[in-house]
């Protein structure tokens, strides 16, 4: 047996156990690894599987960045070594065939044409987001309206997609709407974070968002979502090669936007960030990403939704979600979850303390509350002389009516 078939073999060995054990983590994000120099498209799919059963987010999107660079290994092979043989004489003297700019033209159209982000369809919609009745409103009025109605976008010389930027405090569900926005759509799905595009090699970023933009042409209808937008689309200030590397993402990113290259018909972008004042002035022009949703911690039913999905399946007794969505005013779904979290754990060590199942009660919730501060609290706090002492061209119209509507100063 060679060393390929050795390989591939273990590759088998692995997948029969990961089949027999399909919910460990562990042993899946190590399939995950392997797959990755060996067959870069069979990892895509479980790289995916990881991520549904609730592989932790940040080794997903390590993973996912170094999907992408395999498939660039792919599409890109490394030239001969130097020690190689030499061509095979026909004649004469050996001759290297030089290559013509048509044949440097058809490599970069080859190495164009592989596909380096899954373009995923979301089955959730927002009719599976919870409350944030508000939320759903303006996303209707402002952005999905129209899209939902191509004909009459076109009579009034409307081309499809469309451009959104989604802010406000951490953890409060942005990137679900995201998809659930594809999902109302009918689009396909690419995320995208800046671990997915950075690279120490000049000129490799800006590739990257090239090809971002041109595997949701293809996959159009598509939402591509950047996460932390303010990290990639943040002011370009004069300064150091830092400085300069955000100057030509930036640049890169608005000719893409503009669609200088390929009209983005059906290509819908959206963008999530808790610092939209740093987001750069060229990238919020109108015709760009010019529209703006607020996106809030969630309301009391969304608060009770989350609670209820949190402890559903584990042992919870007749917890009453709507007394512990009244005391968590102000909680983002992140800070919930890590307040189900806590309880469970203080209930499974009390259990084994006791060697007797010890059920979470609603007056383990409440007693849980008073130890978490929520997150949002920082994040108004930031806000506020932003509101008072900043350019506003419009985009805080929500946050300060909702700051009136609380009485915040």
């Amino acid at each position: 047996m060679n060393g390929a078939d050795s390989g591939d073999g273990f590759v088998e060995v692995i997948a029969r156990e990961v089949e027999a054990d399909p919910g460990n983590l562990t042993l899946r994000e190590d399939f995950v690894t392997l797959l990755l120099e060996r067959d870069p498209e069979r990892a895509a799919i479980e790289l995916r599987t990881f991520e549904g059963i609730g592989g932790d987010p940040a080794r997903v999107r390590l993973l996912r960045a170094r999907l992408m660079a395999a498939r660039l290994r792919a599409s890109n092979p490394p030239p001969p070594a130097e020690n190689a043989p030499p061509p095979a004489r026909t004649g004469g003297a050996a001759r290297t065939p030089v290559p013509t700019p048509a044949d440097e033209d058809r490599q970069d159209s080859a190495a164009g044409s592989a596909s380096l982000w899954d373009a995923e369809r979301p089955a959730v919609t927002l009719a599976d987001v919870a409350g944030l009745a508000e939320v759903k409103r303006h996303l209707d009025t402002t952005f999905l309206a129209p899209l939902r109605n191509p004909e009459l976008a076109a009579a009034f010389g409307q081309t499809p997609g469309g451009s959104l930027l989604m802010y406000g405090p951490p953890g409060c569900g942005k990137t679900f709407i995201a998809r659930a926005i594809a999902g109302d759509l009918g689009a396909s799905f690419i995320h995208v974070t800046l671990a997915d595009l950075l690279s120490r090699w000049i000129g490799e970023s800006e590739k990257a968002i090239q090809s971002v933009f041109r595997d949701a042409r293809a996959a159009a209808p598509c939402v591509i979502f950047f996460d932390e937008f303010d990290a990639l689309g943040g002011r370009r200030t004069s300064g150091g090669g830092g400085s300069q590397t955000m100057r030509m993402l930036v640049t890169q990113l608005l000719e893409e936007l503009d669609g200088v290259a390929s009209a983005n018909d059906g290509v819908y972008f959206l963008a999530a960030t808790n610092r939209p004042w740093d987001i750069d002035p060229a990238l919020r022009r109108p015709g760009r990403i010019d529209r703006t949703v607020l996106v809030l911690p969630p309301d009391a039913a969304a608060r009770a939704s989350i609670v209820q999905g949190a402890l559903e399946g584990k042992p919870a007794g007749e917890v009453d979600v709507a007394a512990v969505s009244a005391a968590t005013e102000g909680f983002s779904g992140a800070d919930l979850s890590h307040l189900t979290t806590t309880v469970l754990q203080q209930a499974m060590v009390e259990s084994m303390s006791r060697g007797e199942l010890v059920p979470v009660t609603t007056d383990a919730m409440l007693a849980a509350v008073g130890g978490v501060t929520p997150s949002t609290t920082s994040w108004f706090d930031q806000v506020a002389p932003v509101l008072e002492y900043g350019v506003d061209d419009g985009t805080f119209d929500q946050l300060r009516a909702y700051r009136v509507k609380r009485g915040m100063r």
